[in-house]
């Protein structure tokens, strides 16, 4: 995090907080924190807000053990690093109890199953935070047990969207922590699996420890496009939204001010009329329906195109 940063008060604070770990923090919660904390300096994260997204969602993917766990691993197991044979079994018995009602197939089987600090599963994830890492993980995959592996794996995966697409730069905080589900930074790391509020809790305490440690003073990376101040992150990524410029709202007028637009309708109207004299009634009555299809016309297509440039 820099050197600038006490971690005396920063696990002080968390002590006194203790919304996370309650007022104690075992070794492991220590060596967890700090692993994050040496990698978001390794990789030069140093935004308070996204350093304690970060501790957030690890302390709530770990049950609060902040070192990289195996899937199935909960809270109460003694063994924080249980066989594969063993987590296989435990996976097995909850897809056949329905417990797993996402999954279609099972991915564990040949041992795709989650570990980190941040859950990783499936070969395709293993191989694609593997070569952001430099590391085989399609091979061996249990170095992602390994506190700082895990620890940058996290940091990486969150500030570049390996896990879900969602990066921490879609988000504004502090005001992404009160948005809806959609626009949660949960969505970093998973679905909607109604934990957003814990997150937020989590988050917050953990920036409190931050600015107690004397990290309060580095503003979050500017981003391109902004966000809006309710913090919500931009839609998906679309070849035609990111490629064209952005209209130049300073010569747009509304449709209905157009003058352009009018001035071609007046013109198809009273080039006509002028003609219409000239012509047998039934005639003339004809001319008038084509030249009001004419401008009916006009003004739809000026409306798309108005409608297209984001007026």
């Amino acid at each position: 995090m820099g050197e600038n940063m006490n971690k005396q008060k920063f696990y002080n604070a968390l002590r006194e907080s203790g919304a996370v770990f309650g007022a104690t923090l075992s070794q492991a919660q220590v060596d967890g924190c700090d692993a994050i904390l040496d990698s978001c300096a390794r990789q030069k994260v140093t935004a308070p807000h996204y350093v304690a997204n970060i501790l957030a969602q690890v302390a709530h993917e770990t049950g609060g053990y902040m070192l990289p766990i195996k899937e199935t691993v909960m809270p109460h197991h003694k063994d924080k690093n249980p066989s594969d044979a063993t987590v296989i079994k435990r996976l097995d018995r909850a897809f056949a109890k329905g417990q797993l009602s996402w999954v279609k197939t099972p991915y564990w089987r040949d041992g795709a199953f989650g570990r980190g600090p941040i859950q990783t599963t499936h070969w395709r994830n293993y191989e694609t935070i593997g070569r952001r890492l430099g590391l085989p993980l399609r091979n061996k995959p249990e170095l992602l047990l390994n506190p700082k592996h895990g620890a940058d794996s996290a940091v990486i995966g969150m500030m570049e969207g390996l896990y879900t697409g969602k990066k921490l730069s879609d988000y504004r905080f502090p005001g992404a922590l009160d948005s809806d589900w959609r626009h949660h930074p949960r969505r970093i790391v998973n679905g909607n699996d109604g934990t957003d509020a814990k997150i937020s809790k989590y988050h917050r305490a953990f920036y409190g420890a931050l600015v107690a440690a004397g990290r309060d003073d580095e503003p979050i990376p500017k981003r391109k496009p902004s966000l809006p101040e309710t913090g919500v992150p931009p839609g998906p990524p679309d070849v035609e939204t990111y490629s064209r410029p952005a209209p130049d709202r300073s010569q747009t007028k509304p449709l209905a001010k157009s003058t352009t637009m009018w001035s071609a309708v007046g013109s198809a109207l009273t080039g006509g009329a002028s003609a219409i004299a000239a012509f047998e009634p039934w005639v003339a009555a004809l001319v008038v329906v084509i030249i009001a299809g004419f401008a009916f016309w006009i003004m739809k297509e000026r409306l798309k195109r108005h409608r297209e440039q984001g007026g």
